[in-house]
């Protein structure tokens, strides 16, 4: 057996509340895929930032290779060859992706007094890099122009140029598609081959099927025990997670749809950079329909969105909500009007993220009553709603309503949002990407919410790259592909397959 090269010995962290990692034993072998799994706020990411230096254990010893080591900063973890990919990345939008990669570490070219950081030679090992292990970036681009799946290969890049040989992923594959999902699983199996080790932060179980070789399972801090996974089934791993058995089949009765809620015609949306990424769309939705939009990302399913909520103007076309056209309508007056909305990033257009939950809570509704009573905000109001969906929602919190959004996992930041839209009582919910970054027991709720929507007659749009999620949920799907939509049918009459080749574009 392989000489374990991290041990982690009855590691406890605690935080204000809660006890996010609780005795936890642990010890990774050189050259596995280790996969670390457990619920939201499980302490996976906790006890992982632990060995990247980011949090000092309140308890408990760290051995790298043997030897007892005391972490105080992510440098200190780099010195030992310990790289990290977080969930959400940690790049600066307007550096270019050399001076990212080499940010704290820049190389320094003197001739005589003078001395100046060395980026030529940096990009060109860099591009080596990026090419050795199928990476392939231009090290010029500014990261504010890439895609979030090339901006994932420059965090990766950001370890390997530091020499790591202990690679830590946080949730990696949330916000890809499944071709880039693909792509990303092969490399770690690349740098596996390489020699690397691997640890894996993930809620996917089918991924770790795939490329892991034992996984540790946490439930609310503590360590449930190490499985290999070959013989572990999906269904029992996530048993564990969840502390229970999960129930995987989506209960969706057939029944008849009401009248038309929204009914967009013909509209078209140019981003910022005045390209069209919305060409003449049209579709309805429906009371007691689930109207899914599929396509690879950036196709124009999250514009469409975005334009019907009121984040972007359109250019031309129709937006009627329960027969009133809205398309000039602050996002304000649309919200009143009855539309309530999940966006794809939680953490930039769903909470202020520096405000505590119970005001995220409220902060749609916060100027209504009961929250505000002739211009007074009543903070019992506050405090009775919060308590009312932190219970209701399983939404987990160390400081209860008062904790800082920040703070909370990511999952239970998403938890918070669809709470807070589902409590608006609107009659059109627009959920983009609704689970990404759930546990398999919040996916199942959070599939069994929208379905209680549907069935109390409300108009879902669903936005998902998920396609089993989609195939699963819709009533209707519409397939989107360089912001057309080039079919729309009853989901019933779709095979998976068929719509993975519609969003690829091809229409025969």
């Amino acid at each position: 057996m392989t000489e374990p090269i991290v041990e982690l010995r009855n590691i406890t962290k605690r935080f204000p509340g809660i006890v996010a990692n609780d005795n936890v034993t642990l010890d990774i072998r050189k050259g596995e895929i280790f996969a670390l799994l457990g619920e939201n706020g499980a302490g996976k990411s906790t006890l992982m930032s632990i060995l990247f230096g980011m949090y000092e254990p309140d308890e408990g010893q760290i051995f790298v290779r043997g030897k007892e080591v005391h972490l105080t900063s992510s440098k200190d973890a780099a010195a030992l060859n310990i790289g990290m990919v977080h969930q959400h990345f940690k790049l600066v939008s307007n550096y270019t992706i050399t001076e990212n990669i080499v940010l704290g570490d820049e190389p320094v070219k003197r001739f005589g007094p003078f001395s100046w950081v060395d980026l030529k030679s940096a990009s060109a090992r860099i591009r080596d890099l990026s090419l050795e292990y199928g990476l392939e970036v231009n090290p010029n681009d500014k990261i504010q122009d890439l895609q979030v799946s090339t901006q994932q290969r420059v965090e990766i890049l950001k370890m390997l140029y530091r020499d790591a040989e202990i690679l830590i992923f946080d949730e990696p594959t949330s916000v890809l598609t499944p071709q880039e999902i693909d792509y990303l699983l092969g490399i770690m199996e690349e740098l596996r081959a390489g020699g690397k080790t691997i640890i894996l932060i993930t809620h996917k179980l089918e991924e770790i099927k795939r490329v892991a070789d034992r996984c540790g399972i946490l439930l609310r801090g503590r360590l449930v025990g190490v499985y290999d996974v070959a013989t572990t089934t999906t269904q029992r791993m996530a048993n564990l997670m969840v502390g229970k058995e999960v129930d995987f089949t989506v209960d969706k009765a057939d029944h008849d749809f009401g009248e038309v809620v929204l009914d967009i015609s013909n509209i078209t949306v140019y981003n910022d950079l005045k390209v069209k990424v919305v060409d003449d769309v049209s579709l309805q939705v429906r009371r007691g329909e689930i109207m899914a939009i599929a396509g690879v990302s950036g196709n124009g399913q999250v514009d469409i969105a975005d334009a019907i909520a009121g984040l972007q103007n359109i250019s031309a076309g129709s937006i009627i909500l329960n027969g009133e056209e809205i398309s000039r309508l602050s996002i304000k007056e649309r919200i009143a009007k009855g539309i309530s909305y999940i966006p794809e990033d939680r953490q930039k257009e769903g909470l202020v993220m520096d405000l505590n939950l119970k005001d995220n809570l409220a902060i749609k509704t916060f100027d209504r009553e009961p929250f505000s009573k002739k211009g007074v905000l009543q903070p019992d109001a506050f405090e009775k709603q919060a308590e009312d969906l932190i219970e209701r929602y399983d939404i987990r919190s160390g400081q209860g309503s008062l904790t800082i959004t920040r703070s909370m996992s990511g999952g239970n930041q998403q938890k918070a949002i669809i709470a807070r839209e589902v409590e608006l009582d609107s009659d059109l919910l627009i959920f983009v990407q609704p689970t990404r970054g759930l546990d398999v027991g919040a996916i199942a709720n959070i599939h069994q919410q929208i379905l209680e929507q549907r069935d109390m007659g409300k108009a879902i749009l669903l936005v998902s790259l998920e396609l089993d999620e989609v195939m699963a949920l819709a009533d209707t799907i519409s397939v989107v592909f360089r912001g057309q939509i080039l079919k729309t049918d009853d989901a019933r009459n779709l095979t998976k397959e068929e719509v993975g080749q519609y969003m690829m574009g091809v229409t025969q």
